[in-house]
């Protein structure tokens, strides 16, 4: 792991003490949200998707998903160009959350029939297509299981005229995910992390919901419980990578392999992170004292979708 010595940065913590801790996002507004997964309420799921005010350092409830009296777990959020939430959720798999918080359940089966399964992380990418991780089983009211020993996760994508497609499963545990454009503002590639094994999967992009050559990108180094979680790309195409139970986030080459930089953390197990739009501001969630903090990285954030200009 030569020249992935730890680097030094300086991380300031905004506020913490959420049941649980995930899904930075920024709308198109500048107004920041992020989900407390982990909430219960008699003895159900209960996740909240809150708004932030990053000024006051305090947060609000924008709503607690719930369908048919299941209530989720929120985990990934991505922020569309009109301002809405577009939300991985564990138990109820993909919703659409509006900035006043009325949400929509996106599909319960895949364009096959299949029903769908619980998701997790979630990428736009340029043409308004939604990549996203599903490591649970069938959504609520299936009883809930995750696919961290037995290799049933799933990644999916929702495209921008509304269809499901199963892109690969048997995977264990399918977690963060990115991607990456060519110079042209095309899809090229996706980033998949499978956290038990360590491993950042990468796939050609053919199209919406069409993917071939899967191949080993990136392993997350050290032998410790844990592994890759969320993911963002800076303007150089470095993928920073929280890396949950090491208390560091790795930061990758366009290349993979190994990672370049090691960013050490005051916390063992990040969980997610996000530029502010157009910025080196870096907002990172995570799981020790389910917290939120930030950093200035070397250089601005990748344009999301909801800011990338044709």
């Amino acid at each position: 792991m030569a020249g992935a010595d730890d680097t030094k940065f300086e991380l300031s913590k905004i506020l913490d003490g959420f049941a649980g801790a995930e899904g930075p996002v920024f709308d198109t507004c500048g107004n920041f949200y992020m989900v407390a997964p982990e909430v219960e309420k008699d003895g159900q799921f209960a996740g909240q998707i809150l708004k932030v005010d990053l000024d006051t350092q305090k947060a609000t409830v924008l709503c607690e998903p719930c369908v048919n009296g299941h209530g989720g777990i929120p985990a990934g959020c991505q922020c569309d160009k009109d301002g809405n939430i577009f939300v991985a959720d564990m138990r109820l798999g993909i919703l659409k959350v509006s900035p006043t918080g009325d949400f929509k359940q996106l599909a319960v089966v895949d364009s096959e029939g299949r029903t769908m399964q619980g998701c997790n992380d979630c990428s736009f990418d340029y043409l308004g297509n939604l990549w996203v991780t599903a490591p649970a089983g069938n959504i609520a009211p299936d009883n809930y299981r995750r696919s961290l020993e037995e290799p049933f996760g799933s990644v999916y994508c929702l495209t921008k005229d509304g269809k499901v497609v199963r892109v690969d499963t048997g995977i264990r545990f399918p977690n963060g995910i990115a991607v990456r454009h060519d110079s042209c503002g095309e899809p090229s590639q996706l980033i998949v992390a499978e956290t038990p094994t360590k491993l950042l999967w990468s796939y050609d992009i053919k199209g919406p919901g069409l993917v071939s050559n899967k191949k080993e990108w990136a392993k997350m180094p050290g032998d410790l419980e844990g592994g890759a979680d969320g993911m963002d790309l800076d303007d150089k195409g470095n993928l920073l990578v929280a890396h949950w139970g090491s208390g560091h986030i790795e930061v990758f080459s366009p290349d993979g392999g190994s990672p370049v930089k090691r960013i050490a953390c005051p916390f063992q197990k990040p969980s997610n992170l996000h530029f502010k739009p157009q910025s080196s501001t870096v907002y990172v969630t995570e799981h020790t004292y389910h917290g939120l903090w930030k950093f200035e990285w070397e250089t601005c954030g990748m344009p999301q979708f909801c800011d990338w200009k044709v």
